[in-house]
């Protein structure tokens, strides 16, 4: 449907700008998508748009109705770069303050929610934790990240006393799997597991978002760098190769103080 949808709106083009399909010409067709972009489009649905003409002019040119194609050497839009969603600080104190202090799991739900604030490891990286890489007296812990690159990751006074108190609750059971998260029957920890305890903490808080561990991550960065942190210390933190990977945090804060400045700048309230 889309396709024909397309089809359509470029023949009321042509027609708009007295322009014939058999002597389109590239211009025309750059012509054509400073239009689209004209009209805000996504680049998702520029692209499509362009790739469905490309498919019509391939066609129109086998059948002999046209003999140039002025879209081959058009490029395709960029495509967006989502900025990585992430939790405010209200948000985050919401999550522990909505923990339920009487469930069995309690220690193991907040400890995994400190350290994963605290760190801003990945979701496979606090699975596999072992026990003996985590170093309580310098409160860093040894995790082996992407390509089983190893990297030392320091943790808070508020993750330590967490990790303990867990760790001492659930020591035997720990001990029997040689496995540092535990599910609710007290086996092993999974990563779909995961995923579930922290969805049934967003329901608890009655926060309306979808929570998943790479959002505690980004929280974790954007928050060090709006607080001042060096950028490539950040960059150390996450296990990162290239700088430019942390630098999406970077646009986030820009973002976040952008938005500050236009909602309480007294200059840009109507007057």
């Amino acid at each position: 449907m889309s396709y024909q949808n397309d089809i359509d709106e470029f023949h009321a083009f042509l027609e708009s700008e007295g322009l014939k399909i058999e002597t389109f010409k590239y211009m025309d067709a750059r012509n054509y998508l400073s239009v689209l972009y004209d009209k805000s489009l996504k680049r998702s649905t520029v692209s499509r748009k362009i790739s469905t003409l490309r498919s019509y002019y391939h066609f129109l040119i086998e059948i002999g109705a046209v003999e140039n194609h002025p879209f081959l050497s058009l490029p395709f839009p960029r495509k967006e770069k989502k900025l990585p969603t992430f939790l405010y600080e209200n948000e985050i104190n919401a999550l522990f303050e909505s923990l339920d202090q009487s469930s069995k799991m309690y220690l193991r739900d907040k400890a995994i929610l400190e350290l994963l604030y605290a760190t801003g490891i990945r979701a496979s990286e606090l699975i596999t934790l072992k026990r003996e890489r985590i170093d309580f007296n310098y409160q860093i812990i040894k995790v082996y990240g992407k390509g089983s690159k190893e990297r030392i990751v320091p943790f808070n006074e508020s993750a330590k006393s967490s990790l303990v108190e867990y760790i001492e609750h659930f020591k035997k059971h720990i001990d029997h799997h040689d496995s540092l998260w535990l599910n609710y029957r007290l086996e092993p920890l999974t990563i779909r597991g995961l995923r579930h305890v922290l969805d049934m903490m967003v329901k608890k808080s009655a926060e309306n978002f979808d929570l998943h561990p790479h959002m505690l991550r980004h929280s974790f960065a954007t928050h060090l760098l709006n607080n001042g942190a060096d950028i490539r210390a950040v960059q150390e933190l996450l296990g990162h190769e290239s700088l430019q990977t942390t630098q999406k945090y970077t646009h986030i804060s820009k973002e976040q103080l952008r938005k500050t400045y236009l909602n309480t700048h007294p200059g840009n309230q109507k007057r």
